[in-house]
């Protein structure tokens, strides 16, 4: 084995990649070969580390150095001081991490981002490359496949991912291992383990990480389903949008293939088992799992009637068991651990962790996986780090556009499937959206609608007309139209949604309206009554008007107005002529003495 003395990790998802890391490896390679130090240091490209905002991040191992935001011309002050000197380069550090007066570090697992983690589905991303199987394995990869095909039946496995009480972590919720035992007990000479890795809600990022970070969990854990219910075939179905997942796991899958994982006869046995990738084409309904399973088969993707569900009769008519990849990226770890160590972590129902990617009015946005029953409190304000510019927290949005918003009010609730589904919400495949007082909820109930009709397949009425409907009173609403008659038939469309679509994703479309009308109808009843957007989003709604106690008549304003709506004399208030006022703002913006406001 080659010993290096030092190991410099760059995170290599798709956040720090778009800020830049290609150049940032190059430009350390040239360095390290410059000062020498090529066959002393090795440069490893990683997933994503979770703290995206910081990007492109390096992190330095022995001292374990959490270098944040490097460019090109930083790297070469990194390699000559750090790496030949053994100094630490202090004004590139993370800032949590500097200790003050001291040529040391703090970890990072000290730091208010990582402090209250826990990293099981998220255990390799950001330590291992997740190119070379040899690191995975070092990480007792494929220890597990090794375990249930050596020391375990089929049936034990599928008792042991009960007994764990793991939950499918794509949305719904449904115990894992009772939708695999029900696959396993469909008689049928052909059976199939699917994965779903589409991940089409807006913001969400935790499937896409797991896989550009660690795509061997993914193997090793749909090899164990598929031997688990007597299935030879896998098919990993993922959006062509994510290029370097796809690309990473394609690279996984044949190594895996190299090294005996995947193939005949694995681990020396009689189980056989063989995957593959489907791409999809970005049709969020394809997130469900009969329209997935269709597009699979070469059709266009649309729900079918359930039942029969995909356990029974699936892909190509055959028992199938479904799971999206943090599920799976559970299922090696609890085989390894033990159902008892798993069920120690989370809520009485609700056992495990779960893999948030934050983002919106968030300091600290990034991908965070916490146990079970952590509070949002926790999330927004210890985690994430609060909310920018010293603006209040309004409410965040779990559960993309089929789950719903959590005021201010209930910012203590703890995160678990049966809590979320209580307060009007829902756990979602892990998006979560942090809203500030700025924030317009009828706006972001429109905003998740538009998305929702833009998606919807089509196939059923109550989803192809309804969603419709119910975006254009949305939109009659905040364009200042809106009666409260349209709130109160509003409220009726969503129940006839709700009640009357095909598929889950027709049936939660109308979540984003239902829980903004029960925590903030008071912004609906002022956009109809008063005629004002409160948070001053809604154009249709907002006036500017100049304060003359504050206008030192610079002319600023009116110099930068597109309509030349804005007059007056130097050293004289301006006004506006709301005739004119297309609400651009760009007055606001260009105002240095604060005299403009919406």
């Amino acid at each position: 084995m080659e010993l290096a003395r030092a190991h410099v990790l760059v995170c290599g998802g798709t956040g720090c990649t778009s800020s830049g890391c290609e150049k940032i490896i190059n430009e350390l390679n040239v360095n390290l070969e410059k000062y020498g130090l090529t066959d002393e240091i090795n440069v490893i490209k990683t997933g994503c580390f979770g703290l995206c905002a910081l990007g492109p991040v390096v992190i330095v191992y022995p001292e374990g150095c959490f270098y944040s935001r490097v460019t090109p011309e930083d790297v070469e002050k990194i390699v000559e001081e750090h790496l030949l000197k053994g100094r630490i380069v202090k004004e590139l550090l993370y800032s949590e991490t500097v200790v003050e007066g001291q040529d040391d570090v703090k970890s990072l697992n000290e730091t208010q981002f990582y402090k209250k983690q826990m990293r099981i589905a998220l255990r390799n991303c950001g330590v291992i490359s997740p190119e070379d199987i040899e690191e995975y394995i070092a990480f007792d990869g494929y220890k597990a496949l090794g375990k249930v095909l050596t020391q375990m039946k089929p049936q034990d496995v599928i008792d042991e991912i009960k007994k764990s009480g793991l939950r499918g972590r794509g949305g719904g919720g449904f115990p894992t291992g009772m939708k695999w035992e029900f696959a396993s007990k469909s008689v049928n000479e052909q059976k199939y383990v699917a994965c779903n890795a589409d991940e089409g809600d807006p913001g969400a990022f935790m499937d896409r990480s797991i896989l550009e970070g660690d795509p061997h969990s993914l193997i090793e854990a749909m090899a164990i389903a598929g031997y688990a219910i007597g299935a030879n075939q896998g098919y990993v179905y993922i959006r062509a949008e994510y290029p370097i997942a796809v690309a990473r796991l394609q690279i996984a899958i044949n190594q895996a293939k190299e090294y005996g994982m995947l193939g005949e006869n694995i681990f020396g046995s009689d189980f056989s088992f063989d995957l593959g990738i489907r791409l999809g084409a970005g049709a969020f309904v394809c997130g469900e799992e009969t329209a997935l399973m269709t597009s699979i088969e070469g059709h266009r993707g649309e729900p079918r009637p359930r039942p029969p569900f995909p356990a029974v009769k699936g892909l190509f008519g055959k028992p199938t068991v479904l799971n999206n990849v943090e599920t799976y990226a559970n299922i090696p770890v609890i085989i390894n651990n033990g159902a008892d160590w798993f069920t120690g972590i989370g809520t009485e129902k609700s056992k495990g962790t779960k893999v948030f990617a934050v983002g919106g009015k968030i300091n600290n946005t990034g991908l965070v996986e916490v146990p079970m029953g952590t509070t949002l409190r926790e999330i927004v304000y210890e985690i994430g780090g609060g909310i920018p510019n010293g603006k209040k927290f309004k409410a965040a949005q779990t559960g993309g556009p089929s789950g719903g918003c959590i005021p201010d009010s209930l910012i203590d609730v703890a995160i678990d499937y049966d809590s979320l589904i209580s307060i009007g919400s829902m756990m979602g495949s892990g998006g979560l959206i942090v809203m500030d007082e700025d924030t317009c909820m009828v706006d972001i109930a429109k905003f998740f609608l538009e998305f929702t009709v833009d998606e919807s397949c089509g196939k059923c009425a109550p989803c192809r007309i309804g969603t419709k409907r119910m975006y254009e009173i949305l939109e009659k609403i905040t364009n200042g139209n809106g009666t409260l008659e349209d709130i109160e038939k509003l409220k009726e469309l969503c129940y006839s949604v709700k009640n009357g679509a095909l598929c889950g994703l027709g049936q939660t479309a109308p979540n984003p309206i239902l829980s903004t009308l029960r925590y903030f109808e008071d912004e609906y009843i002022a956009h109809v009554v008063d005629k004002k957007c409160p948070a001053g989003v809604c154009k249709a709604l907002v006036s500017y008007k100049i304060d003359p106690e504050k206008c030192k008549g610079c002319s600023l304003c009116a110099r930068n107005c597109p309509v030349n709506a804005i007059s007056g004399e130097i050293k004289q208030p301006y006004t506006i002529d709301t005739t004119k006022c297309i609400k651009c703002g760009a007055c606001v913006e260009k105002c240095r003495f604060g005299a403009i406001s919406k």
